[in-house]
This record gives structure tokens, sequence and C-alpha cells, in this order.
């Protein structure tokens, strides 16, 4: 069965100020491209050719050939409203889900395509070198992020006041199997849609957890980031992106 991805375009990226007044976030240019064309690019070098989008703010400007689904509500809802856009696909078969505010190499992907798990999430182990270079107290954005002697996740999402207690960064990068959906699902029916509108991804996965969900992390391979301002986009400026596609 082939991985599909699915990529989370539905916000607008308040946080970038005016570089989204009339544009998606992943319409940001890095290193000359668009922060989405270099994630189509890693998706197809990995092999994947079926891409789906979920739109929403000016959801009109995207013209790439690839699906699309729509969260109407993306100013009222976060990012789980989204995933439940693409419900389809996620029943269907294995989809490799992506935010769209992040870069990272083909072999990341392939990486985390292999995983065993329903459930397999995609981390940086040196996060803090990349941290550094975007905030000048990495802690006060980093969450924990802590892992067993077998690679399968312990805990994510919380803050922390030492580093001692941070192993690695999610991504925003993981892969679901229509297992791993359904997991989330039953999990999601037990909440109000109210608590499902404002849940992040984090909060779900630490929430599946305690429900005794197995997460496998997956190390990045080569270069990565997260782009949440102005800022990053200066904080990248030394990254080298020859990896991106390979």
């Amino acid at each position: 069965m082939q991985t599909k991805a699915i990529i989370l375009a539905a916000g607008r990226g308040s946080r970038m100020g005016t570089m989204t007044d009339e544009q998606p976030k992943c319409f940001v240019k890095l290193h000359g491209h668009r922060l989405l064309d270099w994630q189509l690019m890693a998706l197809r070098a990995a092999g994947i050719r079926d891409i789906a989008i979920v739109r929403g703010y000016c959801g009109h400007l995207f013209t790439e050939e690839v699906h699309y689904f729509e969260n109407q509500r993306w100013q009222q809802t976060n990012m789980i409203r989204s995933l439940e856009s693409a419900a389809q696909w996620l029943a269907e078969g294995n989809c490799i889900v992506s935010y769209s505010d992040i870069f990272y190499s083909a072999d990341t992907v392939r990486r985390l395509a292999a995983s065993s798990e329903l459930i397999a999430l995609s981390y940086d182990p040196d996060w803090l070198a990349v941290w550094g270079r975007r905030f000048a107290n990495p802690l006060l954005d980093a969450e924990t992020f802590r892992r067993g002697a077998d690679g399968l996740l312990l805990e994510i999402g919380q803050r922390s006041q030492s580093a001692d207690t941070i192993e690695g960064q999610y991504m925003g990068l993981l892969r679901l199997t229509p297992g791993g959906w359904y997991d989330m699902v039953a999990l999601l029916k037990q909440l109000s849609p109210v608590e499902v509108d404002r849940l992040d991804m984090t909060s779900l996965l630490s929430r599946g957890l305690t429900a005794g969900w197995r997460i496998q992390t997956v190390p990045v391979s080569g270069a990565w980031g997260e782009v949440d301002s102005s800022s990053d986009l200066a904080a990248y400026s030394e990254v080298s992106f020859d990896d991106i596609g390979h």
C-alpha cells in the first residue's frame, strides 16, 4: 500500500505579521522557495505521489495539482479540526501528516514511512541548536519530550524549566496508519466539540499516551526547521537546503 501525505495548511499564521496579510503562511519564501515548495519537493523525492492539502485561509491561492480538503472553520479551530477534514484519506491508508510551516528532508520522510507502529513522529535530538538560533531563551518555547529505551514516546507537550527533560523536539511531522487514526477518533469522541476545536497536536498525543498509545519516535535526518515568525527566516539563513530533495 502506497503511503500518502497530507499538509495541514488551513491557518493564517498570525505571528508572521504582515507577511501573511494576503497569503497563507506556507507561501512565505525561504531560500528562494515557498515553505510549501520545500515540503512538496521532499515528499515527492521520498516517493510519495498522492498528496493532499487541507486549506482554509486564502484557500483560493492554492493552485498545486494535488487533492484538497477544506477546513471551513479555520478561524475558530486548531490543528485537529484540519486533520479531521482529511478523515477520508486517514481511514483509507498510511499517511504522512505535515504541518505547513516546516521544512525537512526526503530521507526524514522515508524513515518515518518505514515505521512499524500505528503512530510515529519525527523528532530532532539536537533540538537545542535549532531553538538556540530562534530564541534568546529556548526553554520559553520548547516542550518536554522523553523516550523509552525502546524508542517509544513517554512524554510530550509540557512546559519545562530544564533542558534535562527534553530529549528532542517534535518536528510537526508524523505518520498515521488507519489503526492510528481510529485510536485518535475514539479519543476525540470522548471530548466536547469545544475541546476538540481548541486541541493542538501535542496535546492530543499527550492524551493518547495516557490512553496507552504506542508512538514510535524517529530521529530527523538532514535539514529541518519550523517557521513561526519573521525572525525565524533570518535564523535559517545559514542552513543548507542541499539535502531536502534527497
